[in-house]
């Protein structure tokens, strides 16, 4: 059996139900599939901007004509193709039509692969119309998304695809990364770019609620349902229906709770505490996790069949040291957001600030940076700081290049950051790693370039 639903509709539109059967059967065997009514008010009833097809009417029609339903066409959606058909040779008529912005004008008798042909040619312009107007949709929500998530490194170009992807979907979504990294943001914006768009956002951390409380919050309750239960409560699933439901810190929901989430998930019902009746619910879910969601399941904090419904869609969010020069652009972002909000001067930063915006670890990731901005600006007037100082508490003296550019700089600040913490740990490289947040592999890779070693450290301490 050939499925209609991938064809390309068309609407046809007649009076007389001998002629509908026969445009529908020369239409069909054209390869189209075709919907049929009698009157200019059923037509619109069946339109939408978003038909995908063309329609053809016949210009007299009982009621309402042609004409006037090619005008209410047009209103609807002025790039929706009309052809229309008459009986009668009336030139004037045609004119008018075409001024009206009939894709096409058919006179009675007509050969059946012309009116084939004409139908085949309007879909074919509605498909294109359909296709640019579905580039722009995509390039002004790209160029609203990269507002959200700035940056231009390749992780996170990648990660703003994956989103306008993904945000068409219904499918659940966990979001991994570090703390500070932006997880709710991207879930915001899965929900802001999709087409749950218009219904609610209901976001909860589930580490931030006493364990008591998370059942409630979540499935609500009925009056009496226990102490203090006066009154009915709507969860915060049950209030997310029609949007989407945003559950942070995934993995610190309580155990007991776990299997109950599974089926609202699974059955799209949520039983409050004290119902009777579980109620129907049409939530999308996304979810995050700051720690290995596959290590909560090893460790018991995560059922594993929970992590299953919970990553039908997984995105990871690079941590900040992952992404190359966006520091420089976001902090950039924000001294000037925080210069115009507090009414200040955006103070301009050193060659050694953006030194040290590149080579920080930045265990808080944005979060941290974010902060850092605004301090760097309400500081600026009064006291001015390095940013260094500022953000660690402490600066390291060692000789900085005179007159050198940026990579220089860099380099000198590498060099004296890894030298303080080798000396300060005696070479041990564990700490290092710790204390500057870089796995060994990165460290390694760092002191050959800029030749250091642990035996030299460990020689100065000695020597000391």
């Amino acid at each position: 059996m050939t499925d209609l639903s991938q064809k390309i509709p068309v609407l046809i539109v007649d009076d007389d139900p001998s002629m509908r059967a026969a445009l529908r059967q020369w239409i069909r065997l054209a390869g189209f599939e075709t919907h049929e009514v009698a009157t200019a008010g059923q037509a619109l009833a069946r339109l939408s901007a978003e038909f995908r097809g063309c329609v053809v009417s016949d210009v007299m029609l009982d009621g309402e004509d042609g004409v006037s339903l090619l005008c209410r066409i047009g209103a609807l959606d002025a790039d929706l193709p009309v052809v229309l058909i008459t009986g009668h040779g009336d030139v004037p008529m045609a004119v008018e039509a075409m001024r009206a912005g009939a894709y096409d004008f058919v006179e009675k008798p007509f050969d059946p692969d012309l009116i084939a042909d004409v139908v085949r040619r309007a879909c074919d312009r509605r498909a294109l119309v359909l296709e640019n107007r579905s580039l722009r949709t995509q390039l002004l929500d790209s160029a609203g998304l990269e507002s959200r998530l700035i940056g231009n490194s390749p992780a996170m170009q990648a990660l703003r695809q994956q989103i306008l992807h993904f945000a068409a979907t219904d499918a659940a979504v966990l979001i991994t990364g570090e703390t500070g990294t932006g997880k709710e943001v991207i879930a915001q914006a899965l929900h802001d770019f999709s087409p749950r768009k218009d219904g609610p956002f209901m976001a909860i951390n589930a580490a931030a609620l006493p364990e008591a409380m998370v059942e409630a919050e979540l499935f609500g309750h009925e009056a009496g349902a226990f102490t203090g239960a006066d009154k009915q409560r709507t969860g915060r699933i049950e209030a997310a229906s029609g949007g989407v439901l945003f559950l942070d810190e995934i993995v610190s929901m309580p155990l007991a709770l776990q299997p109950k989430l599974l089926r609202v998930l699974q059955e799209k019902k949520v039983d409050r505490i004290g119902g009777t009746r579980p109620v129907d619910v049409d939530i999308r879910l996304v979810s995050a996790a700051n720690v290995d969601p596959r290590e909560a399941v090893r460790s018991g904090r995560l059922r594993e069949d929970l992590l299953f419904r919970l990553n039908t869609i997984e995105l990871r969010v690079p941590p900040l040291r992952e992404r190359g020069r966006d520091a420089l652009l976001l902090f950039d972002t924000f001294l000037n957001r925080f210069a115009v909000q507090y009414g200040l001067d955006a103070p301009a930063t050193s060659a050694r600030d953006e030194a040290f915006l590149q080579t920080y670890g930045w265990p808080g990731n944005v979060r941290e940076l974010r902060n850092a901005a605004e301090r760097f600006v309400l500081n600026a007037p009064v006291t001015p700081q390095p940013l260094e100082e500022l953000v660690t508490g402490q600066r390291e003296t060692g000789p900085v290049p005179v007159g050198g550019g940026l990579k220089e700089l860099m380099d000198a600040y590498e060099r004296n950051l890894i030298e303080g913490a080798l000396r300060r740990h005696g070479g041990r490289m564990a700490d290092v790693m710790q204390e500057l947040n870089l796995p060994r592999r990165t460290l390694n890779e760092k002191m050959t370039r800029l030749g250091l070693s642990r035996d030299q450290a460990n020689a100065e301490t000695v020597e000391g």
